[in-house]
């Protein structure tokens, strides 16, 4: 057993499970951990998207009871089913570019400098929105139009650049289109399940052939870490979000972007 290996997966899975539902960017926070930690490209890219998976099940156990409830409804009520159809309707945008533009962004966009430059963009586009004088409408998820979800779906398609976060974009998208903060974050939670999980899918398929057998255990540990801290995140962003601003996470946007630009100037990460 190479108990190197397994350090890296726990380290790996903990980022995951901080990061993913943060607006902070987990992909970006995962490139440059994973420069640090010296992983192996080809490895890296199935083992992001593995531990991926282990973060997506704990929004999924967490909203079991939710998510039933609203399946149920959909047979009888039509707020629950246009909260549904809203979910699919906020997730084609992304799904869609995603699909066509995956070989090319995986080529061009995965670097420190990227991350950088999209964690600075996005702190300061949050500190904005934070700012600026709003009056939200939409009070509750079930009173999401289909407008306000294709809105927040466009939003989505700027997360595949890695660095400005899923989370922060569908929240900060939903913001823009007149929902309350925690309004936003819930949806963009509901999102986050047929997203992740079929970019995860998607994604792991084609990488399955890059997985070396020594890494195996190591998948597992980084899977089962992911799950347990994100679980944690869930639980502890929705209180969060409930009575504070996100301007602290714009501003640890911007001093990560400075840092990782500094480490990639003198060659730390490449």
């Amino acid at each position: 057993m190479d108990w190197s290996l397994l350090l890296k997966a726990v380290v790996m899975g903990i980022v995951e499970g901080l990061t993913e539902f943060l607006p902070v960017s987990s992909t970006g926070h995962l490139i440059v951990v994973g420069r640090a930690l010296v992983i192996p490209r080809e490895v890296e890219v199935a083992f992001e998207i593995f531990i991926q998976l282990g973060a997506i099940l704990a929004v999924v156990v967490y909203f079991a009871r939710d998510l039933l409830a609203l399946l149920r409804r959909a047979a009888r009520e039509v707020q629950a089913r246009v909260l549904l159809l809203g979910v699919l309707v906020a997730f084609l945008p992304a799904a869609l570019v995603g699909v066509v533009f995956d070989d090319w962004i995986e080529a061009h966009l995965f670097s420190p400098w990227t991350v950088a430059l999209a964690l600075i963009v996005g702190g300061a586009a949050m500190l904005w929105i934070e700012t600026r004088q709003r009056q939200p409408r939409v009070h509750h998820v079930e009173m999401v139009t289909l407008r306000d979800a294709l809105g927040v779906g466009l939003a989505q398609v700027l997360s595949l650049v890695p660095g400005v976060s899923r989370a922060a974009a569908t929240i900060l998208g939903g913001m823009l289109v007149g929902m309350d903060r925690p309004t936003a974050l819930r949806f963009s939670f509901y999102l986050s399940i047929p997203t992740l999980g079929a970019a995860s899918v998607y994604s792991l398929v084609r990488a399955l052939d890059r997985i070396p057998a020594e890494w195996g255990m190591a998948f597992g540990v980084g899977f089962g870490v992911s799950f347990l801290v994100a679980l944690l995140v869930v639980k502890a962003f929705l209180a969060y979000v409930a009575r504070y601003s996100l301007k602290p996470f714009g501003w640890y946007r911007i001093v990560a972007g400075v840092v990782v630009i500094a480490l990639a100037a003198v060659g730390w990460l490449r």
